[in-house]
């Protein structure tokens, strides 16, 4: 499409764009701006209270301005007098450098200026829940080995062919749908693309599939632990990086180990030396640490790491090399932000390549039978307050990232841990009432 939004509009029968940014809590915020007012728009943004959303700012901050990018808009397809369009934040026109989506564009812009083009593919797992949250929406998906059920994904064939047809129409790709390893969770699979296009889709998917479900008088979360006992909702990021043209794969030699080349193996050094730290940004809830911490579900298996290494066709570890040419990140979980995740993967991935950094050893073992035999390699943070503080220590990761990001959202993540921290829990009165 061309670069006017408001042709667009016109040809497409849109009365409606959602300017839409997300901030740093993965918060998705919008205006609802007519069609007749988006040249404007398109020009000088539309005016938001940052203080007002999860970034670090006041209310005597100017307006948050949020200037929408045309290659990003679409129509959404269950209601098609309406268009989403990501937006980028500026105030006193300059860019906002804590925004995530800018975050991101920075660091694709400096990866460019090294000839490097990350592209990535996320599996967005989710549960499909009853409107109140407190259970799962099927009472008869009850199998104690549940992934690939046949009965219970036709059961929601409603809803996650509803999806997937919205997918088909929309050129994303998707190429299969499943009911993953809890009871009530899903995973939809689309082809990979572009860093910032897949933030772009990755974001508008969590947004669709929320109104789906709704539409459909149920509720769709991404929680990465919403039940105890059923395996979490992770966000695995399948990476790759290749030159100028976008033809040939940097990543792939089959000359060497597992088809991963030279520069790829940087890349995932970068990954493992940034890991603990890198945590805090992919695992970014105080609930995310009760997947990856998890004790063995219903299921069996947890399918969450929690030692950082890596391996070659293998899903019991941080990261797996599937085939030649690219890897797959399995720490990532559902609550993580759409733009912060593939800014945080650039950000280890660059600096692996200008550091040289080595992956370490290879491990082909079962890391859930027999992860204990490995002394060697460090233990994912236990909890938010350990991930922030790796976070914070990792000097060269929050330079990467952008230090008015990094102090942002330190603070702000700080801040939500210490609510937590103070809220009594039902646990404790369980435990210590009479002590």
């Amino acid at each position: 499409m061309g670069n006017d939004l408001a042709a667009f509009a016109k040809e497409n029968g849109v009365k409606y764009f959602m300017i839409s940014y997300t901030d740093l809590f993965s918060g998705q915020r919008a205006k609802l701006v007519p069609a007749q007012a988006i040249a404007d728009m398109q020009k000088d943004g539309a005016g938001f209270a940052g203080f007002a959303t999860w970034l670090d700012l006041t209310p005597a901050h100017p307006d948050m301005l949020a200037v929408p990018d045309p290659a990003s808009v679409i129509q959404l397809p269950w209601k098609k007098d309406v268009a989403w369009v990501a937006a980028n934040c500026i105030m006193d026109d300059k860019e906002v450098n804590q925004a995530p989506r800018n975050t991101l564009k920075r660091l694709i812009d400096e990866a460019a200026r090294d000839g490097m083009h990350v592209k990535t593919g996320v599996e967005a797992e989710f549960f499909l829940i009853s409107p109140d949250g407190k259970a799962i929406s099927d009472e008869y998906d009850t199998a104690s080995k549940p992934c690939y059920d046949q009965q219970a994904v036709m059961r929601r064939y409603d809803v996650i062919a509803e999806i997937c047809d919205h997918m088909l129409a929309l050129g994303w790709g998707p190429y299969q749908n499943d009911h993953e390893d809890a009871n009530g969770q899903f995973e939809m699979n689309w082809t990979f693309d572009h860093a910032l296009a897949t933030a772009d889709k990755h974001s508008f998917f969590k947004f669709m599939v929320k109104s789906i479900a709704e539409k459909h008088g149920l509720r769709a979360t991404f929680m990465p632990k919403p039940f105890q006992g059923l395996t979490g909702n992770g966000c695995h990021a399948h990476i790759s990086v290749w030159d100028e043209t976008g033809k040939t794969n940097v990543f792939a030699d089959n000359s060497e180990e597992l088809g991963l080349s030279a520069k790829g193996r940087n890349f995932l050094g970068g990954i493992m030396k940034h890991a603990s730290a890198l945590a805090a940004i992919t695992n970014p809830t105080v609930n995310s640490y009760k997947r990856i911490n998890a004790p063995r579900t219903i299921s069996g298996a947890t399918w969450a790491p929690n030692t950082v290494t890596w391996t070659g066709n293998n899903r019991t570890h941080m990261v797996r090399v599937p085939g030649p040419g690219r890897f797959e990140l399995r720490l990532p979980d559902g609550a993580a932000n759409p733009y912060l995740l593939q800014a945080v993967i650039i950000a280890a991935g660059l600096d692996g390549i200008r550091s040289k950094a080595d992956p370490g050893k290879r491990y082909d073992i079962d890391m859930y039978q027999f992860g204990h035999t490995v002394t060697d390699a460090p233990k994912l943070p236990l909890n938010l307050l350990d991930a922030l503080r790796e976070f914070d220590k990792d000097k060269s990761l929050k330079a990467a990232l952008g230090e008015e990001f990094s102090s942002a959202y330190l603070k702000l993540k700080q801040q939500e841990w210490n609510s937590y921290a103070s809220h009594f829990t039902q646990w404790e009165r369980d435990h210590t009432l009479d002590i």
